[in-house]
């Protein structure tokens, strides 16, 4: 029996299928549905249902059919693709994130456990492809007339037009959706206001056709708004800068960026000098990225190493290390005092960049000995480029001559074995030495069928009544904390530990473990933008007394920091971060334009701030909402446009 095929209503299952893609990503991110996003996600699935309408007008049935599948499959695709990715990292895919393709691909096994993880969410978003599949052949999308197509065109636009003009609904808000179409760029808040399909499409034109953000040069009421007046004892100290004549390359710069730049920056009084600098001088350094360390690691009767060195010398107590663009993101604001901005991955990695502030160069300008190791292939991430372009010219990893120390065929590989081995290249130098290690014993996946090093520390936590994930995090870290008790040991035995400071911080919370798991061993309910990111950074030597320091810092704040205690002559306008041992006012900046002040917390993605204190006033908020920003700016454009040579090259 022949079927007479029924003409569908393709604007009507299109605008369906989109708003229900968009319910199920939301159902399964705890994003909120019922708010004002909801009108710009309908008026958008609405211009996007038609115009594939008129995309499928053109041809025969079978081609139409083709099509359209093509483009659902896409759809499709696309919302499983930010599903993964938001439950794997914690952010959300973008563009940027192609810089990262050998992280995607080495690790493609956590790609493979995450996409079984979230099977149930997958499901439903494949659902309405699969269900129109099936049932294809009982319907049809038939050419019609060019008269018609070109009306269903114009009223894609009409629908488009009405989208723009609803922009201007609360337009003078904080983050508000025409401050984010036109003036911020902030993926996850543009996911939250214009939902998948639109965020993924103002990604694409900003990162084909670029994008200039809007530099606003604030007076300097930043410390104004903070009452931090400089008192007697504060005067005496001079400014962490170097002799730059912004005025004369304002005068001679035609790019107009680079001249708001040198504006900018002009505008900057930089950081006071204090009690603490050289503070180190002299001794030598040694500073670890640690993998996915956190401060729930930090235990007494498990790491009490780490214990030790987190409660002593520097005590940092409102630390954080905001995870943007996973391990890559971490290790380049810790190195080099930037934010992990959009559009930072490309000149990171290619290594081509001009760093005068380079770890090594400064280190190497006192006259110490550099080293670098990695216990993981040398190349990942292109770190051999980028730590070349910092200094390092006896960089030592995996595959460039760490393998024939440590066992570079387990995963992850031993921290401890990295100590041990690398020990002697630098303990007898007559030059005092500076030692870069990154760590990577406590990489994800958790299980004590994945990791090596969970396994090898297992009974250490058998007693513990927690479940396996958070169980394996932490024997995984109990390495790191007996790779430290080595390294103390040998400095000790050597006599070089009272002249030497060890330094660490981590790269990123352990995003391999869910809220709940993270929250399974912390100390308080943490929340998943801003508390989940606090942490520690040690910073101490075995001679010094303890000093507590309140102000908030993070990982942008270590390059700065540790400069000013060993007296490298820097910049300090130059870095974005500052050092928190000055007294310019402590923030700490997140991926979605989040930040936590000295004042208390604000949440970019429902416009709330939450003091910690006493109320702070409106204008406090939107102040430092355009401080984030502008750092956030400075950032890409330090990196997009090589700034420091054109400075100082």
């Amino acid at each position: 029996m022949k079927y007479k095929l029924k003409k569908i209503n393709v604007i009507l299952i299109c605008f369906i299928i989109f708003m229900y893609l968009e319910l199920v990503f939301r159902l399964f991110t705890d994003n909120s549905i019922f708010n004002i996003s909801l009108l710009y996600i309908s008026l958008y699935n609405l211009f996007l249902a038609i115009l594939i309408s008129f995309l499928v007008s053109f041809g025969n049935n079978k081609i139409n059919k083709i099509i359209f599948f093509i483009c659902l499959g896409i759809i499709c695709f696309l919302y499983g693709l930010e599903l993964c990715v938001f439950k794997m990292f914690g952010f959300y895919f973008d563009l940027s994130l192609f810089g990262a393709t050998d992280q995607v691909l080495t690790f493609y096994s956590d790609g493979i456990k995450v996409v079984l993880q979230n099977i149930v969410g997958i499901i439903f978003i494949f659902l309405p492809f699969i269900i129109l599949l099936i049932f294809n052949k009982y319907f049809a999308i038939r050419k019609i007339d060019w008269k018609y197509s070109l009306i269903k065109l114009g009223a894609s636009v009409i629908v488009f037009i009405i989208f723009l003009l609803c922009l201007n609904i609360n337009k003078n808000n904080i983050n508000s959706a025409q401050e984010l179409y036109y003036r911020v760029n902030n993926n996850e808040l543009n996911i939250k206001m214009f939902g998948v399909l639109n965020s993924l499409r103002i990604d694409f034109k900003r990162s084909i056709f670029g994008y200039d953000i809007e530099i606003d040069i604030l007076d300097n009421g930043y410390n104004n708004l903070d009452n931090n007046d400089e008192n007697e004892e504060e005067i005496k100290y001079e400014y962490n800068n170097l002799d730059i004549d912004f005025d004369n390359l304002i005068a001679n710069e035609s790019n107009s960026t680079i001249k708001t730049m040198h504006e900018y920056f002009k505008n900057e009084t930089g950081t006071l000098q204090n009690a603490y600098t050289k503070y180190f001088e002299g001794k030598n350094l040694i500073l670890f990225m640690a993998e996915s360390f956190n401060e729930i690691a930090v235990r007494e009767d498990l790491t009490p190493t780490l214990y030790k060195l987190v409660n002593s010398g520097f005590k940092f107590n409102n630390f954080y290390t905001p995870t943007i663009s996973s391990t890559i993101g971490g290790e380049f604001q810790e190195l080099t005092g930037l934010v992990a901005a959009s559009g930072f991955l490309s000149p990171w990695k290619s290594g081509e960049n001009y760093f005068p502030f380079g770890l090594a160069t400064a280190f190497q300008d006192l006259g110490y000995n550099t080293f670098a190791y990695h216990n993981h292939t040398y190349t990942f991430q292109s770190r051999n480029k980028y730590l070349a372009a910092l200094g390092f010219d006896n960089y030592l990893g995996c595959r460039n001559g760490l393998e024939d120390r440590i066992n570079c065929n387990q995963w992850p590989e031993s921290d401890v074995e990295m100590i041990k081995t690398t020990f002697a290249d630098y303990k007898n130098s007559e030059e005092p030495f500076m030692v870069y290690y990154v760590t990577v014993s406590g990489h994800g996946d958790y299980g004590f069928n994945y990791s090596a090093m969970a396994r090898k520390h297992k009974d250490e936590v058998a007693n513990l009544n927690y479940s396996e994930k958070p169980l394996a995090y932490l024997a995984a870290q109990i390495e790191l904390d007996k790779a430290l008790e080595l390294l103390i040991e040998n400095l000790e035995e050597n006599d070089l530990l009272e002249d030497t400071v060890i330094a660490l911080v981590g790269d990123h919370y352990p995003y391999y473990l869910s809220l709940d798991e993270v929250n399974e061993i912390a100390s308080y309910k943490k929340d998943s933008v801003i508390e989940i990111n606090r942490s520690n950074f040690i910073l101490w030597n075995s001679e010094m007394d303890t000093v507590k320091v309140d102000k908030v810092g993070s990982q942008i704040d270590v390059l700065p920091t540790i400069y000013n205690l060993f007296g490298v002559n820097y910049d300090s306008r130059l870095i974005i971060g500052k050092d928190i041992l000055s007294t310019e006012p402590g923030l700490a900046i997140f991926g979605n334009s989040s930040w936590v002040s000295d004042k208390g917390s604000y949440f970019a993605s429902t416009n709330k701030f939450v003091p910690k204190d006493e109320e702070v006033d409106e204008e406090y908020i939107k102040y430092m909402n355009k401080v984030v920003s502008n750092k956030i700016t400075m950032s890409k454009y330090i990196m997009t446009y090589d700034y420091y040579r054109k400075v100082l090259g």
